[in-house]
């Protein structure tokens, strides 16, 4: 099965933030992992959704599912 690869605007709009906050963090060495094929950066879409849910967990009090 092919990975979906999403560019800035595409993963921007599924994390439903801007583009310049996904350049941000990528800046900072933040946020979802990315990498670039040629001088374009992308995503995996499989990659992004674990980080949310990553996010969603770290953002629980102790002891909550």
């Amino acid at each position: 099965m092919a990975r979906k690869i999403l560019g800035i605007p595409e993963a921007a709009s599924l994390l439903s933030r801007s583009p310049d906050t996904l350049r941000w963090w990528r800046k900072r060495n933040e946020g979802p992992p990315s990498f670039k094929i040629g001088r374009r950066v992308v995503y995996f879409e499989d990659e992004l959704l674990t980080w949310v849910e990553q996010q969603r967990r770290e953002s629980l009090p102790p002891g909550a599912a």
